[in-house]
């Protein structure tokens, strides 16, 4: 890691909404400036260099925090073959994830989510049975059959007229399916999420899966206010709340709460 005047990329976007400033990817003087404060106020040498100790500092993923808030020591290497590597590698690019508690958290409901971070593309590849059961105002006997196992049609179908998307004949819905750890869907959130990361994912929807499975989670947390909940504890009932507000129910309960647990021991021990 080393950012520094000329440096241009995500990476620097990401520095710059971490300090407050205007993320427009590109390290100029005012970037530098606002990064020789921070490491004046944070006990390191103001340099206005960004290196793997700044770096850290800035997004403190690897610090964790026991449920009464006192500083504990811990790692991400606690993580090392309980997550993909990959996963474990982007963990320090969100800001949020600030101690032992949120990550817990947050990891648990990704990996429910994504069938333990191998899913990253919603599965709209349906039978005409499932069809029914899953979307039964969409597909009633036998507009089920005439869509059953096209997913480009049911997508098209399913999220169409809202969302920002269009209408089905547009095929917006298929476009715009759920992507990522924690499935971003519909066009107004690929354009917000794009904005925010400073990609275009609307013109280039497939990065939210191949780039950023886990940032597009990460913001689904931001943009729904689920961090507050994290801080609340680690108890049975904190876990259920943060699963209503990431599931809009309680599906998989059990096992988001095995992980969060799992997770939250590795971390803390």
């Amino acid at each position: 890691m080393l950012l520094k005047t000329g440096s241009t990329g995500d990476q620097v976007k990401q520095l710059q909404t971490r300090l407050g400033l205007s993320a427009d990817g590109i390290f100029g003087s005012a970037t530098e400036a606002a990064v020789k404060a921070w490491q004046a106020q944070n006990g390191l040498s103001a340099d206005g260099i960004v290196g793997d100790a700044t770096w850290a500092k800035l997004f403190p993923a690897t610090s964790t925090t026991d449920n009464s808030n006192e500083n504990s020591t811990g790692s991400l290497q606690a993580l090392k073959g309980h997550l993909p590597d990959a996963v474990i590698a982007q963990i320090p690019t969100i800001a949020a994830l600030t101690n032992a508690l949120r990550l817990a958290h947050f990891l648990a409901q990704c990996a429910h989510e994504s069938a333990n971070f191998t899913v990253v593309y919603e599965n709209l590849n349906y039978s005409a049975e499932g069809l029914t059961a899953t979307f039964p105002s969409y597909f009633p006997d036998p507009l089920n059959q005439t869509y059953a196992r096209n997913p480009a049609k049911i997508g098209a179908r399913v999220y169409a007229d809202r969302m920002g998307n269009g209408d089905e004949a547009g095929g917006d819905g298929y476009t715009f399916r759920g992507r990522g750890y924690i499935q971003l869907t519909g066009k107004s959130n690929y354009s917000s999420f794009g904005n925010f990361i400073g990609a275009d994912t609307v013109a280039n929807p497939d990065l939210v899966a191949t780039h950023y499975p886990l940032a597009s989670a990460g913001f689904f947390f931001d943009t729904n206010k689920i961090w507050t909940l994290c801080d609340g504890g680690s108890s049975d009932a904190v876990i259920t709340a943060v699963t209503k507000k990431v599931n809009g129910g309680t599906n998989g309960l059990a096992d988001r709460t095995q992980l969060f647990n799992q997770y939250y021991a590795l971390l803390t021990q």
